[in-house]
């Protein structure tokens, strides 16, 4: 689309998370007109810390943001898996270090800074909180949107950014549900202190067996440590309650200073979820509307991909725009560009980890030559 067409373009987006926020910036770039719409009264991301790969903090940098986000993160050389006990599995550089101009390596980061840095870097006035989505009506070159309260607006394009129970996503595209992956996350941020000497550098480690996978993501710019623990749960509840002597026997047999994390934690302070996810959706777009990050795609976190990917669809959207002719051929576009890959990831990502599985999520790969999937 020429610069003209995309300057008058009038842009709604739907969740201030990571896709919506990535969304936001990237389509105002391009001189669209945008408004981001969040149900919640405030943003306030639960949760722990997460890894940026090379190809994210890349987009970053392609929008003059790279040290807003690099400002509040760890960069991290590479990943570790090791049974249950510390046995060293596989140790890899994160892919990607030197594909672009610059080496990029991943940065390692607290979601709720994340989310701040994204939102710090739009302008004022362009997120509209209190804005609980109702409906979505598809008019064929626009879209309009009713909310809460009667409240309503209208957009060339509407990109619904409203996570795993995506209300854009059920109204036009599918009623599918989030499917229960059987497992639970348990996550806490604890200080570096508490971390009984397993947190020595800036490189995430991922200890494994019977089921369990626990992960040590360090954040040592803020002097703390992400601690995350996934299991095995037939409980589908969203937000299950757990005690401590659950997450105890779930940690039984793991290195001792897992346990001794474990036993250290305070409880009010972890955050317990079941996991879920979605299949695959088939079609993403309309001709005025479209869809990103979890809504077009949540996946299990096993990967490290959701936020990642979100990203990588705002930025693929955006590209999308500049390169196609028309709004309807742009979507399209963005389709058949992201697609494919987030197909590949939530399968993968399904596969979870196990010390048997470490060669199904890396086909053809000795688990000394495997490198995480992008």
């Amino acid at each position: 689309m020429d610069s003209s067409d995309l300057k008058n373009l009038k842009i709604a987006v739907v969740g201030a998370g990571y896709g919506g926020a990535a969304a936001a910036k990237a389509l105002s770039l391009l001189g669209a007109r945008v408004d981001v719409y969040e149900q919640a009264p405030e943003i306030r991301e639960v949760g722990a810390g997460i890894g940026l790969r090379p190809a994210t903090m890349n987009r970053f940098r392609e929008w003059g943001i790279f040290d807003a986000v690099a400002g509040v993160s760890s960069p991290s050389d590479c990943f570790e898996i090791l049974t249950a006990g510390g046995d060293p599995i596989m140790k890899e550089a994160w892919p990607g270090i030197h594909d672009f101009a610059e080496e990029t390596k991943t940065h390692l980061i607290h979601r709720g800074d994340f989310i701040d840095a994204l939102l710090g870097v739009l302008p004022e006035g362009m997120v509209h909180l209190g804005h609980r989505l109702e409906t979505v009506r598809d008019l064929g070159d626009r879209a309009h949107l009713t909310f809460t309260g009667g409240a309503g607006a209208e957009a060339d394009l509407v990109v619904g950014a409203d996570g795993i129970k995506s209300v854009v996503r059920r109204e036009l595209f599918s009623e599918r549900e989030p499917v229960f992956s059987g497992e639970h996350a348990y996550r806490a941020v604890i200080s570096t202190a508490d971390a009984h000497g397993m947190v020595v550098d800036d490189n995430l480690r991922m200890y494994i067996g019977r089921g369990t996978k626990v992960y040590l993501l360090p954040l040592r710019h803020r002097g703390q440590v992400s601690f995350d623990i996934t299991a095995l749960c037939p409980d589908a509840t969203w937000s299950p309650e757990v005690t401590k002597d659950d997450l105890l026997a779930t940690v039984a047999g793991f290195d001792e200073r897992l346990v001794a994390i474990t036993r250290g934690l305070d409880m009010s302070t972890v955050n317990i979820r079941a996991v879920y996810d979605i299949d695959p959706v088939d079609t993403w777009h309309s001709d005025s509307v479209v869809l990103v990050g979890d809504a077009a795609h949540s996946m299990l976190h096993h990967q490290g991909q959701g936020a990642n990917s979100a990203i990588e669809d705002a930025g693929a959207l955006a590209d999308a725009l500049r390169e196609a002719d028309t709004l309807p051929e742009a979507l399209a576009l963005y389709q058949a560009t992201r697609k494919p890959v987030t197909d590949r990831l939530q399968h993968i990502s399904r596969q979870g980890w196990s010390e048997d599985e470490i060669d199904d999520v890396f086909p053809g790969q000795k688990p000394a030559d495997a490198a995480p999937q992008e």
